[in-house]
Order: C-alpha cells, then sequence, then structure tokens
C-alpha cells in the first residue's frame, strides 16, 4: 500500500476557493476536492468536519484577505479612498463570485462554520460602511455628485469591479482605466 500525499491546509483552502469558481457551492463536494488536492480525502477531515465547514472557511479566508487591504486604506482623501478602494476589490475580483456561496452554507451543524459565516457577514458590513462613508465624503467634498443617491454611485462601482479586464492590462492599468471612466464618465462634455 503507498504512502498517503498530504497536503497543508492552505493548499486544501486555495482548492477548495479555484473549485467554488468552478463548480459553484451546489457542485462542489468534497470527493471533487480530495481529487483536486494531493491525497486521500480522508486528509480533508483532520481539517474539516465537512463540506460546509471547509467552504465556510475558504470564504473566511477571502473576506479576511479582502478586509486586511481595505483597513489600511486612508480616508482623508476620498478621492484616493475611492482609487485605493478599486485597487483592492480589483485585486480581490473573485471574491463576490466565491462569497455567492455564504447564504447557502449550513450553519447549523457546526460551530466551526457558523463562527467562520458570522466573521464573513460581519466582514461584508464593515466593507459596506466604510465605502458608503468614503462615497459620503466624497460627495460631500464635491468630488462626486451629491445629486445621486451613494447606494446607486456604489452599486455602480461594484459593476465596474466585476468587468472583465478585456484588454490584458496590469491590474494597477485596470484600476487607473475604471476609475477614470467611473469617476468622469465616458461621454463628451
Amino acid at each position: 500500500m503507498g504512502r498517503k500525499a498530504v497536503y497543508t491546509e492552505t493548499e486544501l483552502l486555495d482548492a477548495t476557493e479555484k473549485l467554488l469558481l468552478t463548480y459553484g457551492y451546489d457542485g462542489f463536494h468534497l470527493k471533487l476536492l480530495s481529487e483536486h488536492v494531493n491525497g486521500a480525502r480522508s486528509t480533508i477531515y483532520q481539517y474539516y468536519a465537512n463540506k460546509e465547514e471547509v467552504i465556510a472557511a475558504c470564504l473566511r479566508r477571502a473576506m479576511h484577505r479582502i478586509m486586511k487591504k481595505i483597513e489600511v486604506i486612508d480616508e482623508t482623501d476620498s478621492r484616493q479612498a475611492i482609487f485605493d478602494t478599486l485597487r483592492a476589490y480589483i485585486e480581490e475580483s473573485k471574491l463576490h463570485q466565491i462569497l455567492s456561496a455564504s447564504n447557502k452554507v449550513d450553519t447549523t451543524q457546526s460551530d466551526h462554520a457558523l463562527a467562520d459565516m458570522t466573521f464573513v457577514k460581519e466582514g461584508h458590513t464593515i466593507l459596506k460602511e466604510q465605502l458608503m462613508r468614503i462615497m459620503l465624503q466624497a460627495q460631500q467634498q464635491g468630488i462626486l455628485r451629491s445629486d445621486v443617491d451613494s447606494l446607486a454611485v456604489a452599486s455602480v462601482f461594484f459593476t465596474f469591479v466585476n468587468a472583465p479586464n478585456m484588454l490584458g492590462v496590469t491590474n494597477e492599468e485596470w484600476t487607473h482605466i475604471l476609475f477614470n471612466m467611473w469617476l468622469h464618465g465616458v461621454g463628451q462634455q
């Protein structure tokens, strides 16, 4: 009998994230995960008890990643803060797709899944509050139109975040292009 290959928790969560992006919550299962990591399915159970726990841990990690990028943004210059926020979201552009699984995770069977999903929900609230705070400040400073509801402004902002980079430029270049289009529009004055 051959020796079992072992993988790290990070490798397990990396594979989970890729599979969620490819197959979604409904198409994800532990057998599929074990086929995409170098090791036996039993190794998964050394880290997580079930599908819900591994997905919840993956979602928590994704939320933590974006929160680390967002928490360091200096909000004193709202124009720069909007740009930096856009850049962070573009760097994590798959976050929205990954987090779409959050409303499907059954937290009733696992305290670990419940804790992770609570973190995700609280993180979402923090991110939303920060973005709205920056948008409102930008409206008060005359950087953004004050006659447009800030929720509508934020909705368009996220439409830009989800725009595919069909030019194939770097994230930094793509952020500049989208920021300028979002801030100034594409029509001629």
